[in-house]
């Protein structure tokens, strides 16, 4: 099991404990790197351990405290910020899941074990290829498991879980998947867990109360550029880089006259571009480009006619796809004004997750 010390992976060994048929030992997985974030002051990392050390006391389950802090960065950072110099918008929290987490993690321990168990909202069902399972029944054939949403649409993290392989949810069992948000926080008041009360998360991935505004200037500085009014080319004031924003933004955009979105980077000149709402709709995009897309299934889907996720949440798009030479072109029953390079979309079948690529 790996726990983090929040709320739902305790949950999670919590429901795995009354199972006498397993044996379990957890796993925290320690990514800090204390000599590059020394500007936080103490390091979050060591108030989650401390609440990690005490659920697993509490259960009576051994913990196991292991050291990627080498293969995260390599694999998940660096990658995450070549692609914000390139302006363009990474999601790190979907790589760690299938390179870390469900990667090396593993590679490392995990093979050592039947299943590996982590706090996510999400299930996984077995699938015989030769059962039919309604109008999804075409999209089955060859595949052994499907990731399917978790019944809490704002909670659902199949989106961050896009990227595993068959091997991968072969050995993936997710707890509290079937759960809400709701259902597992009333569970830890009934358990009485020592985190019961302890928020949410909203760091990044492992990296625990790190805002990736800090992540992204300690790794790439400040850099001052113009912000420009993309309605009369009137220059609104000054950023600290253009690695700061992404398109569709509201956040962060302090001027007066607001509200304010961003609606064009240029990376070269350093240049932020923005627009009053009344005008964004001119900017929204109802198609894009994949360069590739990596199926669970291990196969494209046959249909054509999908759902799509463009960021986590709630907010889902019917879709249609193309295959084309080397791409993929969707085209959404409606724009959205937050599409950007960079970012994944990740495609549905009703609740089956079929995978996901990153736009170009």
């Amino acid at each position: 099991m790996l726990i983090s010390g929040g709320v739902d992976s305790s949950v999670a060994l919590r429901l795995l404990k009354e199972d006498k048929s397993n044996e379990i030992t957890a796993f925290y997985i320690k990514i800090w790197m204390e000599d590059k974030f020394s500007f936080l002051g103490k390091c979050p990392w060591q108030e989650d351990l401390k609440y990690v050390e005490e659920v697993c006391a509490e259960l009576n389950i051994p913990l196991e405290i292991v050291n990627l802090q080498k293969e995260y960065w390599q694999q998940v950072v660096s990658e995450a910020v070549k692609e914000v110099k390139r302006g363009r918008t990474p999601n790190p929290d979907i790589l760690c899941n299938s390179r870390v987490k469900f990667g090396v993690f593993y590679d490392y321990f995990g093979k050592n074990f039947d299943q590996v168990a982590t706090g996510h909202y999400a299930q996984v069902y077995p699938l015989c290829p030769r059962c039919e399972i309604g109008d999804i029944s075409p999209l089955a054939r060859g595949r052994r498991y499907l990731l399917k949403k978790s019944p809490d649409p704002v909670k659902d993290q199949t989106y961050f879980l896009a990227l595993l392989s068959q091997e991968q949810l072969a050995k993936a069992l997710f707890p509290i998947g079937h759960l809400t948000k709701k259902k597992v926080r009333a569970l830890a008041k009934k358990f009485d867990l020592p985190n019961k009360d302890r928020h949410d998360s909203q760091g990044i991935c492992f990296l625990g109360k790190i805002k990736y505004r800090d992540f992204l200037q300690e790794h790439l500085g400040v850099k001052k550029g113009d912000i420009i009014n993309v309605e009369n080319g009137k220059k609104m004031g000054k950023h600290h880089g253009f690695w700061y924003y992404t398109i569709g933004q509201r956040k962060d955009i302090k001027l007066s006259g607001g509200p304010w979105y961003v609606t064009a980077k240029d990376v070269k000149k350093n240049i932020i571009y923005i627009a009053h709402s009344n005008i964004l709709a001119g900017k929204a995009r109802d198609e894009f480009v994949l360069g590739e897309a990596r199926w669970i299934a291990g196969i494209k889907p046959d249909k054509k006619n999908l759902q799509v996720k463009i960021r986590h949440g709630e907010k889902i798009y019917q879709c249609q796809i193309k295959y084309l030479k080397n791409k993929i072109e969707v085209k959404l029953d409606q724009a959205d004004t937050g599409v950007a390079a960079g970012q994944y979309a990740v495609f549905y079948d009703g609740e089956v997750c079929l995978g996901g690529g990153v736009i170009q």
